[in-house]
C-alpha cells in the first residue's frame, strides 16, 4: 500500500540569530531572562515608537544566503504580516513577503542510499520571533512572557522537493551545521534557537496531481521531525486507502506517543493583508557592503570536506566526521600545523581525543591539551618510541591531568618509553624461543596462530616496552630460520 505513494515534503526552518539586541530594538535578545524583562517601548508596541532595524541581522542572513548558493536581493521593503498574536503586541509581524534577502538556493545533504542531494530552497527572509504563551497544568489562564517578542530570526524555506523523512531529517542536520559553523545562531533545539515547521502531503506515483498539504509545527529535534513525519506519511495514505479525505490542517506532533493531532484547519491560500511597513525604510544592499560580508565568510563544512579528502588524503568517512562542526575541524587543522601524519592526527581525535569527550561530556572547544603537545604524542607513537596503546591508555590521561608538563619528561618518568634496542630485543625473542620448544615445533608444523603468543610472552619480558615492529619482525625472521 504504502509503495503506491510517494511523499512530497517542505521544511519551514526557524534559526534564531546570534545577535545581542532584538530586530528592531535595543531590548535585550539573551535567552533565560525572568518573564517579561527584556522588553520596552518598542517591544510592547507603545504608541509613537519606531523600529529601526538591526545591521548586524542583515550581515548573518546574508552569509546564511551565501551559504547556500542564493540570490541575495540588493533592494528589499519589509512588510506587516497581519494576523491575531496574543504574545505579539502590536498584533502583527514585521517580515518579509515580497521581497525576501534571499532566493532561490540549495542545499546539499546526504542519506545512506545516496549523496549530494540538492535540497531547492524557496527563499531566507528576515522576521521577528514573538512571545511565548504559558499554559501550566492545573491552571485556567494563560500567561505571556514578551522576551522572545522582537527577537531576529531566518527563516529558510524549502521547495517541496524531499521525499522521505531521512532526507528532511539530513537537511535539518545540515542547517544546524551551517549555523554554527557560520556562528550566526547556536543551533540549540531545546531552547528555540532552532525550530522546524513540516509540509507534508502524499501522491499516487505517476501522477502529477500534488495532494493536499499538512503542516505539522514547531519541532525542536531531528528525531522528533522524522518521526512526525513517517506517522503523517502513513496517516494520510491510509485516510486516502479508506476512502477519506485528507483535510489541510496545521497539526501538531505529540513526542510521548510519536503521533500528529488537529490544532486547526487551514484555508486554501492564508490572507496575512501583507503590506510594507511604514516606519522602516526600504533595505539597500550596496556591492562594497556584499564584498565586506564575502571577505567574512568561513571555510563552510563541503570545502573542508573536499579539502580534507584532496589535499590531506583522508578517507571520505574521517573527512564527514572531523567536520561535523567548525571546532573539531579547527582542532584537527590546528594539530596538522605541528605534524604532515595527517591520518595519525584523524586517528587520535577520532579515536582517543573523541573518547575523552564522550565520556566527560565536554566539546572539542573545550578540550584541554593544546594541539602541538597531542601532535608531540602522536609522533612519539610514530617514531615507535611508545606503543599506541601506552600512549592512549596512559599518556593521554596523565597529560590531561598535567596539561602543562613536557610530553616526553612524562612519558620517561611513568615509564612508557619503548626499547628499541635492536640486540636486547632479539635476545629476548631467542629466550622465548627456548622457554617453547613445543609450541615452536607446533608453528612450524602449520599452527601459525600461535605467533601472537610468541609475541605476548616478549613484550612480558620486556615489561611491555620492546618495540612491537622490531620485535615482530626478529620474531617472524627467527621462526622462519628455525
Amino acid at each position: 500500500m504504502l509503495e503506491k505513494y510517494q511523499p512530497v515534503i517542505g521544511l519551514e526552518v526557524h534559526a534564531q540569530l546570534l545577535t545581542n539586541s532584538k530586530i528592531y530594538n535595543s531590548d535585550s535578545a539573551a535567552f533565560g531572562g525572568e518573564p517579561n524583562t527584556h522588553v520596552g517601548v518598542v517591544s510592547l508596541a507603545h504608541p509613537g515608537t519606531l523600529p529601526k532595524l538591526n545591521k548586524r541581522v542583515v550581515e548573518q542572513a546574508i552569509k546564511m544566503g551565501l551559504a547556500c548558493h542564493c540570490e541575495i536581493s540588493r533592494h528589499q521593503i519589509f512588510d506587516r504580516k497581519n494576523y491575531f498574536y496574543p504574545d505579539l503586541p502590536k498584533g502583527y509581524q514585521l517580515t518579509q513577503d515580497r521581497t525576501p534577502i534571499c532566493k532561490g538556493g540549495f542545499i546539499k545533504v546526504n542519506t545512506k542510499a545516496e549523496r549530494d542531494i540538492k535540497v531547492v530552497l524557496n527563499r531566507i527572509h528576515i522576521e521577528e520571533d514573538a512571545g511565548k504563551s504559558i499554559h501550566l497544568e492545573g491552571e485556567e489562564d494563560t500567561l505571556i512572557d514578551l522576551n522572545r517578542a522582537g527577537v531576529a530570526l531566518i527563516e529558510i524555506v524549502t521547495e517541496p522537493v524531499m521525499k522521505s523523512a531521512e532526507e528532511a531529517g539530513a537537511f535539518f542536520s545540515e542547517v544546524r551545521k551551517l549555523v554554527r559553523y557560520l556562528e550566526i545562531c547556536d543551533g540549540n533545539m531545546e531552547e528555540g534557537s532552532l525550530r522546524c515547521d513540516a509540509n507534508i502531503s502524499v501522491m499516487k506515483k505517476g501522477t502529477t496531481v500534488l495532494g493536499k498539504k499538512v503542516e505539522v509545527k514547531n519541532m525542536n529535534s531531528i528525531r522528533n521531525l522524522q518521526h512526525a513525519i513517517d506517522h503523517e506519511i502513513e496517516r494520510q495514505i491510509l485516510l486516502l486507502e479508506n476512502g477519506g479525505e485528507v483535510k489541510s490542517e496545521t497539526r501538531t506532533f505529540n513526542v510521548e506517543t510519536s503521533t500528529t493531532s488537529a490544532m486547526r484547519t487551514k484555508e486554501e491560500l492564508n490572507d496575512y493583508r501583507y503590506f510594507p511597513d511604514p516606519d522602516l525604510s526600504p533595505l539597500e544592499i550596496s556591492e562594497e557592503w556584499l564584498s565586506e560580508i564575502k571577505a567574512t565568510m568561513p571555510e563552510l563544512p563541503e570545502q573542508l570536506y573536499q579539502r580534507f579528502v584532496n589535499e590531506y588524503s583522508l578517507p571520505e568517512y574521517d573527512a564527514q566526521v572531523l567536520t561535523e562542526t567548525k571546532e573539531m575541524a579547527d582542532y584537527y587543522l590546528a594539530v596538522c600545523e605541528f605534524s604532515s601524519n595527517y591520518k595519525a592526527v584523524s586517528n587520535w581525535i577520532m579515536g582517543p581525543v573523541k573518547s575523552y569527550l564522550n565520556d566527560t561530556g565536554d566539546s572539542i572547544d573545550s578540550f584541554p591539551l593544546i594541539p602541538e603537545k597531542l601532535s608531540e604524542l602522536i609522533e612519539m607513537v610514530e617514531k615507535g618510541n611508545l606503543s599506541f596503546a601506552n600512549a592512549a591508555q596512559k599518556l593521554l590521561p596523565a597529560l590531561l591531568k598535567k596539561v602543562d608538563e613536557d610530553v616526553l619528561n612524562l612519558a620517561t618518568r611513568l615509564n612508557l618509553i619503548q626499547d628499541n634496542d635492536e640486540g636486547a630485543i632479539d635476545k629476548m625473542v631467542e629466550e622465548v624461543l627456548n622457554d617453547f620448544p613445543a609450541k615452536v615445533k607446533e608453528y612450524k608444523k602449520g599452527k601459525k596462530g600461535l605467533i601472537s603468543m610468541f609475541m605476548g610472552e616478549v613484550m612480558k619480558k620486556s615489561r611491555g616496552k620492546a618495540d612491537p615492529k622490531m620485535a615482530s619482525s626478529l620474531l617472524q625472521q627467527k621462526l622462519n630460520e628455525i
